[in-house]
């Protein structure tokens, strides 16, 4: 199955229902994308690829009956936990590593989908252009020339740049609806 370069969870879903598709297959899929996109702004951290792939199979290996979002690719904006990742808010000397995932993590999971990593913020989510962090400023994917703005711009890359399904951000001035 050819996927679209934005990861539609409906066709993702037909996909997975066929055949055509499954949990590890699509989980190749994001590590390539991942590995050739060209904008080593948008993550700050994410699970390493054998686990990642690890988890995509166990999932695959269950039935979907009562998880309507088995194996959706998701990231998570860096002010919020999930467990085995630290959580840094864009600021490294602030980091911690989380002893379980935020509630909202929890249930995303519970729900099927897969967390792929921890994506670009201005510092603390405090600004409304994405360009105060240490680890640069995630690039607009429609023109490399300007910044995608908000300090939920690595989530908002992540998504339309076909990395992800979807993503965790918040909204404090605009951070969510700026990007």
């Amino acid at each position: 199955m050819e996927l679209p370069k934005t990861l539609n969870i409906g066709a993702l879903q037909a996909g997975f229902r066929s055949g055509a598709l499954s949990p590890e297959s699509l989980m190749r899929e994001v590590l390539q994308r991942i590995r050739t996109y060209d904008d080593p702004a948008v993550w700050i951290s994410r699970h390493d690829d054998e686990r990642l792939l690890a988890s995509a199979r166990a999932l695959g290996a269950r039935p979907r009956d009562d998880q309507p979002l088995w194996g959706i690719p998701f990231a998570v904006k860096d002010n919020l936990d999930v467990a085995g990742l630290p959580t840094t808010a864009g600021c490294p000397t602030f980091a911690y590593a989380p002893s379980a995932d935020a509630e909202v993590v929890a249930r995303l999971r519970a729900a099927g989908a897969l967390v792929i990593g921890k994506t670009n913020l201005d510092q603390f989510a405090t600004g409304l252009n994405g360009t105060r962090s240490p680890h640069g400023a995630p690039r607009c994917v429609y023109n490399r020339d300007y910044i995608a703005g908000g300090s939920s711009s690595g989530s908002a890359v992540a998504v339309a740049a076909g990395l992800v399904s979807f993503a965790l951000g918040s909204d404090t001035a605009g951070s969510g609806r700026v990007p």
